[in-house]
């Protein structure tokens, strides 16, 4: 555990949810790019420029938007009270926040299978994962915000 000042605790909340809403848009962002890849046929133009926009987004925007919210949300879930542990909320958040994980890793999965002109999956299948970051982000908001439980 450490103690950050008032001050340090609101700057490092504040660069928490910046690294968190920048790490968001790529999530909504990426399947709405698979979701166009599909209709583009293999090897076009439109086709490798859409690999090219998928790659940075992953490269510049996502991964270190990621790695930044988890540094900011380390650092604020170490000034944490041994009773604040105690409390559902944290506990739904972190889970939620975990499968934000799985989804990203998956996304990026994804992408690569896009890269390599491999992927098997369709427009509804994207559509529908496209709604997945969305859930999970009103989830997280409700349990941070409101607390629940």
């Amino acid at each position: 555990m450490i103690e950050l000042s008032s001050g340090a605790y609101l700057w490092i909340k504040a660069l928490h949810i910046i690294s968190a809403v920048a790490w968001m848009a790529g999530l909504l962002y990426l399947p709405r790019l698979f979701v166009y890849h599909c209709e583009a046929e293999i090897r076009s133009e439109f086709s490798e420029k859409l690999k090219i926009m998928e790659r940075r987004l992953m490269k510049l925007i996502m991964r270190p938007a990621r790695l930044a919210t988890v540094v900011f949300g380390v650092l604020l879930i170490l000034d944490f009270e041994h009773e604040e542990w105690l409390e559902t909320w944290v506990h739904l958040k972190l889970g939620f926040v975990g499968i934000l994980f799985v989804m990203h890793d998956m996304l990026e999965k994804w992408r690569k299978q896009f890269e390599f002109d491999l992927n098997k999956n369709s427009q509804k299948f994207f559509r529908i994962v496209n709604e997945v970051p969305t859930a999970l982000l009103i989830l997280i908001i409700i349990a941070v915000v409101i607390k629940p439980f």
